[in-house]
């Protein structure tokens, strides 16, 4: 492998070491060549030493936090929801719920709420989620940290039932009908 460097290196010097020639052309414009020209009368040039610029020390990243360059969290967590399996009875299918994170939300880090696999809101950097008008029945939500619009965690699942009052229920008394004079 060292033979093969040097002979590269020894054919990138070769040029450097030609001999440059001077001539005027016909339009009285001078011409630089590395050949001599047949017919005309040329001079023969020699070259000061070359320019050299010394390259710039590479930049070496500065180095993230230790809290930055952790690939996760100790603790995502959705909370509001008293057990998993639970029931909230929420006549008008409104209620909030929180997602605790430890640590905090990185830089850089956004959070999404999942319900039933779907996003509930755009990435943020909020914590506390409000619902309105959640259709009766069986729901799941997660919460996922994403870091460059990738996901980084997730939460485990939470899975819990919204109860509703139902118009047709026979637990509400039933209007009576209006006597007639």
């Amino acid at each position: 492998m060292r033979p093969l460097c040097a002979c590269l290196l020894l054919a990138l010097a070769l040029p450097a070491s030609a001999e440059i020639y001077r001539y005027t052309d016909d339009r009285g414009n001078p011409v630089y060549t590395n050949q001599p020209p047949e017919g005309v009368t040329s001079e023969s040039v020699q070259l000061g030493p070359t320019n050299t610029v010394a390259a710039p020390a590479p930049a070496t990243p500065a180095a993230a936090p230790a809290a930055a360059q952790a690939a996760s969290y100790r603790r995502v967590e959705i909370t509001g929801v008293p057990d998993q399996d639970a029931t909230l009875r929420a006549n008008a299918g409104t209620f909030s719920v929180g997602v605790s994170l430890e640590p905090d939300l990185q830089d850089g880090d956004l959070l999404q709420l999942l319900l039933d696999g779907q996003p509930v809101s755009p990435p943020g950097r909020q914590t506390r989620f409000h619902f309105e008008s959640l259709d009766r029945g069986s729901h799941s939500l997660q919460a996922e940290i994403l870091r460059d619009g990738e996901p980084l965690q997730r939460s485990a699942s939470v899975t819990f039932t919204v109860q509703r009052v139902h118009i047709g229920s026979p637990a509400l008394p039933r209007p009576q009908p209006k006597p007639q004079n």
